[in-house]
């Protein structure tokens, strides 16, 4: 009799418990700061970073991570500079040929085609229409010419700098100037 009078009482407090449960309202927030968070803006201005706003700008001058800056301009003058001067900072232990022609297949043989002869699958298609191929006499190019078309672009080509890093373009210089000796030959 003890116990079926225990399981009565347990069931009046769970039924007591359950029915003040009320499902329109939402329950109370002991620390409701940590639910419903304050948000700031990124450059905005506030009383509770006194004198910090300086903080939230970039120091002058600085550089982001993972970018290199390019001195040569974005100029005729400066693709000529660049094709008498620039030269490629890799050296010959360092140029993975495998590598540069990997990168070449997926940026640039689209267009110049994989052996450089100007027949990509875009020209074959009719796409895009004069791209020379390396071996021509008149192309005339160079490490730091190529390296320049490749980070800013020339005519129709746009620029691959977001795409490829510093020593990957020189890898791709370097295979470009592997194909131009092969398709001379």
């Amino acid at each position: 009799m003890k116990s079926v009078l225990k399981i009565t009482v347990v069931a009046l407090v769970l039924v007591v418990i359950v029915s003040c449960q009320k499902d329109s309202r939402p329950n109370y927030q002991f620390m409701p700061n940590m639910y419903e968070p304050v948000g700031y803006e990124t450059y905005g201005e506030y009383n509770i970073f006194p004198n910090e706003q300086s903080a939230m700008l970039p120091p002058q001058g600085s550089v982001a991570r993972g970018y290199v800056p390019f001195d040569i301009e974005n100029t005729t003058e400066g693709y000529e500079l660049a094709k008498a001067t620039l030269t490629s900072p890799l050296d010959s232990t360092s140029v993975d040929l495998v590598r540069g022609k990997e990168l070449y297949d997926i940026y640039c043989g689209i267009c110049h085609g994989n052996k450089g002869d100007g027949q990509g699958n875009l020209v074959k298609r009719e796409k895009i229409l004069g791209i020379p191929s390396y071996s021509d006499p008149g192309r005339a190019i160079t490490e730091g010419s190529t390296y320049h078309t490749i980070y800013y672009g020339k005519n129709a080509m746009g620029s691959y700098a977001n795409q490829l890093n510093e020593e990957e373009r020189w890898q791709v210089v370097a295979y470009v100037l592997n194909l131009k000796a092969d398709l001379e030959k």
